[in-house]
């Protein structure tokens, strides 16, 4: 597991580095998050509004049954979203944020 300054490396390339590494425009993207859990909104749809390459919706915590390690058991879950401008960045490098957060979400102690 990470540690938590290699966490916060972590966030940081995956929020910095699609413009570093484009061979496009620069801009001053930004990523915005958003949080409607107490709205009890379950799932944010993000519409993304320039100058932003992102947003990253988290929803309600509520009760669910979740399987985790082959037992099934009720726990808190989260959704979050995001939505992305590809113009900016590519498919996989999101999907690989959503899942540090997910992991960082697990492992509170290492933020």
């Amino acid at each position: 597991m990470p540690s938590a300054g290699s966490a916060a490396r972590q966030v940081r390339y995956v929020t910095n580095g699609p413009r570093a590494r484009s061979s496009g425009p620069r801009t001053d993207a930004t990523i915005t998050v958003t949080s409607l859990g107490d709205q009890g909104v379950r799932t944010v749809f993000g519409v993304i509004y320039p100058p932003q390459v992102a947003l990253v919706g988290f929803g309600k915590t509520t009760e669910r049954v979740w399987a985790d390690d082959k037992a099934i058991a009720v726990r808190p879950v989260v959704s979050v979203t995001l939505s992305a401008d590809h113009r900016a960045t590519v498919g996989h490098i999101g999907a690989r944020f959503l899942g540090l957060i997910e992991r960082l979400l697990h492992r509170p102690e290492e933020l």
